[in-house]
């Protein structure tokens, strides 16, 4: 593993770690976390659910019947279980709050850019409801472990293109001629984006690009 990404990685651990603390203080009786899901599994994850629920969660395979799933996959934003307006037939709120997990909360984030990869939570609490300041914190919380701790500004199509044609293997020159601009404007398109991605040089910006399948 390079330098680069053992920093990235040493950057992201430490990240999820200030968040466990912050989702421990809104969510003390349990909560999940998972952070840009693809078709089936996470990039990362976080995991504080008690073992007994998880064990329940996983031997009658809720997660298909779970009516808080199905509104991860449908929305953008935090909502109680109390409030949500969905089907419920396997009795999943129900088994939930057996299990203690007496007040429970969802939240999800997915931008349009992600190709619908997204991030949700599961939270929980003995003791009440979730207020709005926690659900707004927790929202925040989310979309900045799904954005990564290294997102910048976005990047524009011009610059997309030209990382997408030097990820292909084309000179500046190749690139230029395609596009129909100078290889000095190749350059400053380049440039750009890696002011905008911390990379520090071209070889860096196209492995960031990679990993966050921006192209």
């Amino acid at each position: 593993m390079s330098a680069f990404c053992k920093r990235k990685l040493f950057a992201g651990l430490m990240n999820l770690s200030k968040s466990r603390k912050t989702l421990e203080e809104i969510a003390p009786a349990g909560f999940y976390v998972a952070l840009r899901v693809g078709y089936s599994f996470p990039e990362e994850e976080l995991n504080a659910l008690d073992p007994g629920w998880i064990e329940t969660y996983t031997q009658l395979g809720l997660v298909m019947q779970d009516p808080a799933m199905r509104w991860v996959y449908a929305n953008s934003g935090a909502v109680r279980w109390s409030e949500l307006d969905l089907p419920d037939p396997a009795g999943v709120i129900e088994l939930a709050r057996k299990a203690g997990l007496s007040w429970g909360a969802t939240v999800a984030f997915c931008r349009p850019e992600d190709a619908g990869r997204r991030s949700y939570a599961m939270l929980f609490r003995a003791d009440r409801n979730f207020t709005r300041d926690e659900l707004e914190a927790a929202y925040a919380l989310l979309r900045k472990l799904h954005v990564g701790p290294e997102a910048g500004p976005p990047l524009t199509e011009a610059e997309l293109e030209a990382i997408r044609l030097r990820a292909g293997g084309k000179l500046l020159k190749q690139i230029a001629a395609e596009i129909g601009i100078s290889e000095s404007a190749v350059k400053a398109r380049l440039a750009s984006a890696c002011r905008k991605t911390g990379a520090k040089n071209a070889i860096e910006l196209l492995a960031l690009a990679t990993a966050r399948r921006m192209i």
